[in-house]
């Protein structure tokens, strides 16, 4: 029985997809691409597809399905398209486990099928948990699967409590770089440009997380991620700016002990870890050398600066659909201000509006989820033209 561990990559063009594939590519005994997808970068995607030949690929975008099939025609590789061929095949049998790196909503329902067939799920799409966080830990809960954490955080938390799973958790305290704009006041922020947004001062990321890491929204998705994930109540989930990321995430255990997990900020690592676990397998990743870091500063985040924070925390609090208009406002603002349409403030302040107009609903099932994504993203888009 072979012991490669086979991996359907969901977002393979994306930073998360890309250093997964670095990850593959040093152990070739270990894992194999087995199904890699992308929505529009087709060349990328058919790079990757000569390189790692994986069984399948898909690409989202149907209308440049037939220019990838053609480029992959002289491969024994299938090329399917379309949100339906997504869903399927993270249900293959010949898939081991799915790498989730899909960006925002886009991730959840690809997720749900994967789990559905019971597939071990390598979750790099915070927004699945932040949507649908109890369906999703419900469901994983029926078909005894597991949801291994690829956020650096969140995988950090995890690895703080292996062999502690059975020690109750008094909090976990997320950390957070501060993002570009640590320390500014809401004067400055008022100015910043959209390139001036996305220069993270630690982490190579994609374009939307880097503005949501900016606007402090990133780290609110992560609490809410945090709650679903680790089973917590809203008053055991803190955050603490920490600029040098070198901490990734701490567990605080009932004793008062303090577990933490620390590491150069590369994204491979949890990458690497989620896809060998339960082992750690060698790598070549930079080592951290304690003289390059002689201080670590840890600061109290500032919430009525950065209003996202708040907003999570508030969206954690009341339940139900909130989270899920909350995630959905937040994609449109930042595609928005990506396209010079609206001011980096002008984001949380959409956000704050678009929460107060949408219907409440206490406990979603997937339609209700599906269509509160729905309006309010109508929503959203409406108020922006206004202004």
């Amino acid at each position: 029985m072979s012991t490669i561990k086979r991996v359907a990559i969901l977002g393979s063009t994306g930073s998360i997809g890309t250093q997964t594939l670095e990850v593959l590519s040093q152990h070739p005994d270990k894992f194999q691409a087995e199904v890699l997808t992308a929505q529009n970068n087709k060349d990328l995607l058919i790079k990757q597809a000569l390189a790692f030949k994986p069984n399948v690929v898909v690409i989202g975008n149907e209308d440049l399905y037939q220019e990838v099939k053609e480029s992959l025609s002289a491969h024994p590789i299938k090329v399917y398209t379309g949100q339906k061929a997504l869903a399927d095949v993270v249900q293959m049998d010949t898939v081991d486990i799915v790498l989730t790196a899909l960006v925002g909503y886009a991730g959840l329902l690809p997720t749900l099928k994967a789990i559905e067939a019971g597939k071990p799920i390598a979750l790099a799409n915070k927004e699945t948990m932040v949507v649908a966080g109890d369906l999703v830990t419900q469901l994983a809960k029926k078909k005894a699967v597991n949801i291994f954490p690829v956020d650096s955080e969140h995988s950090a938390i995890f690895q703080c409590l292996v062999g502690e799973f059975h020690n109750p958790i008094e909090k976990v305290i997320l950390t957070a770089s501060g993002g570009p704009f640590r320390g500014k006041n809401r004067d400055y922020l008022s100015r910043v440009t959209k390139a001036q947004a996305l220069k993270h001062p630690n982490w190579d990321m994609g374009a939307k997380i880097t503005i949501d890491s900016a606007s402090m929204m990133n780290k609110g998705l992560e609490v809410i991620e945090a709650k679903w994930l680790f089973g917590l109540e809203i008053d055991q989930v803190e955050v603490v700016v920490h600029p040098q990321s070198i901490i990734h995430s701490l567990v605080q255990f009932e004793d008062s002990s303090i577990k933490a997990q620390l590491g150069l900020p590369d994204m491979r690592i949890p990458i690497q870890f989620a896809l060998s676990y339960p082992d750690r397998v060698k790598s070549n990743f930079p080592r951290f050398d304690f003289m390059d870091y002689p201080n670590l500063q840890f600061e109290k985040p500032d919430m009525e600066t950065f209003k996202n924070l708040g907003l999570a925390f508030a969206a954690l609090k009341k339940g139900g659909n909130a989270a899920c208009t909350l995630n959905a406002a937040n994609e449109i603002v930042v595609a928005a201000f990506l396209q010079d349409r609206i001011r980096f403030l002008e984001m949380s302040d959409l956000i704050e509006q678009t929460m107060e107009k949408i219907g409440f609903i206490e406990r979603p099932g997937l339609d209700d989820l599906i269509q509160t994504d729905k309006e309010t993203r109508i929503l959203t888009e409406q108020i922006i033209s206004r202004l």
